[in-house]
């Protein structure tokens, strides 16, 4: 007699038991007593920043005068390809308006030195940079960042992946446009990098 015992997203565990060869065909339902195991909690859902697709007349209003700034930074997160999260976020003091999942370096290049080594594709160095104003680049957009600190690394930007290497890239357009639109409104001229 064969045995089959299964627990399925929660139901009562069932025993099911097949008499096989001469004593025909018979099956027993047993219902068991224990109690299913609660459904695990889903994490809650972090509210969407107030400016995550750019600038509304009513926000803009509110921030009059006040100081924004635009930092990035690496995260814990390492995706498949080998390459590590970065987010893109917009602050007006400790409040958070937007947060834009970024790219920058290529997957083989996340140990490599960030700060002399021209050429290498790897993730921009720690430090503040200048941000220029959005610009027309073929199809898409440029933002650039000149380093306001010691290094030989150059040609380094805010564009959408495409797939991206040493330059900080945003993998949707719309996180793209989305900054354009605050740049255009707000005087964004600077980018601190955290880490």
């Amino acid at each position: 007699m064969n045995q089959h015992i299964r627990n399925w997203a929660g139901l009562p565990l069932l025993i099911l038991s097949l008499c096989s060869g001469s004593c025909g065909s018979e099956a027993q339902l047993i219902v068991s007593d224990r109690q299913p195991e609660p459904a695990p909690q889903q994490a809650a859902l972090k509210p969407v920043p107030p400016g995550q697709a750019g600038p509304s007349q009513e926000l803009l209003a509110r921030l009059q005068g006040k100081t924004l700034q635009l930092s990035a930074k690496r995260t814990d997160v390492q995706r498949t390809d080998g390459q590590r999260q970065w987010l893109l976020e917009l602050h007006q003091g400790r409040t958070v308006l937007a947060s834009w999942p970024a790219l920058s370096g290529t997957p083989s290049s996340q140990g490599l030195d960030r700060r002399w080594s021209p050429g290498n594709g790897a993730p921009l160095p720690q430090g503040d940079y200048t941000l220029g104003p959005p610009e027309p680049w073929g199809n898409d957009i440029w933002m650039m960042l000149s380093p306001r600190f010691d290094t030989s690394r150059s040609g380094l930007g805010i564009h959408y992946c495409n797939p991206g290497s040493g330059c900080l890239c945003l993998p949707d357009h719309s996180s793209l446009l989305a900054l354009t639109a605050w740049m255009q409104e707000l005087n964004l001229n600077r980018l601190r990098v955290l880490n």
